[in-house]
C-alpha cells in the first residue's frame, strides 16, 4: 500500500511507520523534521499548524490507498485533514481518544456508543474531530476512526495513572523500592493497548468495507488495576512491587479539575473489532511491559 502518516516520528507515528514498512509498505510521513525518522520512510517536513503550507506541500500528491493521522487533536486538524486529503486518498484513519467519553457516565464495558460525552479539554476536543468527520463530505474518500485507551510500548515513557503517568524518573523510584502515589490508590481497572498491536489494527482497517465510515474502541486483551500496570513493571525489573501511598481522588480533581478521565474505570467491549474482522489486540500486558521496560534500558 502508499500509506501516508501525519507524524511520524512521535511515539504512535513512529510505531506506525516502522511497523508499515516492515509489512512491505511504501510509507511517507509528514513530520516537523525535529527527530530522526524510522528506515526506509520518506518524509514531507512541514508543520501541519501551517495551514497553506501543509496544503501545497501535498498538493501535487495524490492516490494515498491509507492516509493515517496520528497526531490530529485540533478540530481544525479534523478540517484540515477533510479539505487536503478529500478525493485524494481512499481511507483515513483519525487517531481520537477514549476520553471522548464523559468520565462520569462510563459503561462497563463501554462501546462505542455513548449518551454523554465529553465537552471540554483533550476529549472534549477530538470528540468535536470525530464530529466533523461524521458531518463532512469526505467525496469518494471513505474514514474510519479509533479510540485508543491508555497506549504503552516502545518509545513512550512508562505510566498510566497520577501522580505516575508518563514518569521519567519511575524505573529508579520502583528499583529503589520507594512508594508510588497512586490516585485511588490505583484501583480503577484500565485496559492497556500495546503500541504495535494498535498500528496493526489501524493497518487492518485499509480495504476493509466494514470500517468504513465507524468509530472502533480499541483496547488490550487484558483488564487491570492500575497499580498491576507497576506492579508488572517491577517483576519485568527483577524487584518488589512498590508499595502504593493512595492519593484522595477528591483531592487531586481539586488540584487538577482536568484529571477526571484518569479517575474512573476504563474497559471497553471490543465485539465491533471482531466483527469487522480487525486485526484483534493479542499482546498480554506483562508481555508488553516487559519489552517496553527493556527497551528503555537499552
Amino acid at each position: 500500500m502508499k500509506i501516508l502518516s501525519i507524524g511520524g516520528s512521535g511515539f504512535v507515528s513512529g510505531t506506525m511507520a516502522r511497523l508499515a514498512t516492515t509489512k512491505g509498505h511504501d510509507v511517507t510521513v509528514v513530520t516537523r523534521g525535529r527527530r530522526p525518522l524510522p528506515e526506509g520512510v520518506k518524509a514531507i517536513t512541514i508543520d501541519r499548524d501551517d495551514r497553506e503550507g501543509f496544503a501545497s506541500a501535498l498538493s501535487g500528491v495524490h492516490d494515498w490507498d491509507l492516509v493515517v493521522d496520528c497526531i490530529g487533536y485540533n478540530p481544525e486538524d479534523a478540517d484540515q485533514d477533510i479539505e487536503v486529503f478529500r478525493n485524494r486518498c481512499a481511507q483515513l484513519v483519525f487517531v481520537s481518544t477514549d476520553f471522548v467519553f464523559d468520565p462520569t457516565a462510563r459503561e462497563f464495558p463501554q462501546t462505542e456508543e455513548a449518551d454523554r460525552y465529553a465537552t471540554e479539554g483533550y476529549g472534549g476536543k477530538k470528540r468535536e474531530c470525530e464530529r466533523i468527520f461524521e458531518r463532512s463530505d469526505f467525496g469518494d474518500s471513505q474514514w474510519t476512526i479509533v479510540r485508543p485507551c491508555h497506549i504503552y510500548g516502545s518509545g513512550s515513557k512508562l505510566g498510566c495513572l497520577p501522580r505516575h503517568g508518563r514518569d521519567d524518573g519511575l524505573i529508579d523510584r520502583i528499583r529503589r523500592g520507594e512508594p508510588l502515589d497512586l490516585v485511588g490508590g490505583g484501583y480503577f481497572l484500565q485496559q492497556p493497548i500495546y503500541a504495535e498491536d494498535l498500528c496493526s489494527l489501524i493497518l487492518s482497517a485499509a480495504g476493509n468495507a466494514e470500517t468504513l465510515g465507524r468509530i472502533f474502541c480499541t483496547a488490550g486483551p487484558n483488564i487491570i488495576e492500575s497499580r498491576t500496570f507497576y506492579d508488572l513493571i517491577a517483576s519485568a525489573l527483577g524487584v518488589p512491587p512498590s508499595p502504593v501511598n493512595e492519593i484522595s481522588v477528591q483531592a487531586h480533581l481539586a488540584e487538577n479539575p482536568s484529571g477526571a478521565p484518569f479517575c474512573c474505570h476504563c474497559v471497553y467491549s471490543l465485539d465491533r473489532i471482531r466483527a469487522a474482522g480487525l486485526d484483534v489486540p493479542q499482546t498480554p500486558v506483562a508481555e508488553g511491559l516487559r519489552a517496553h521496560v527493556e527497551s528503555l534500558l537499552d
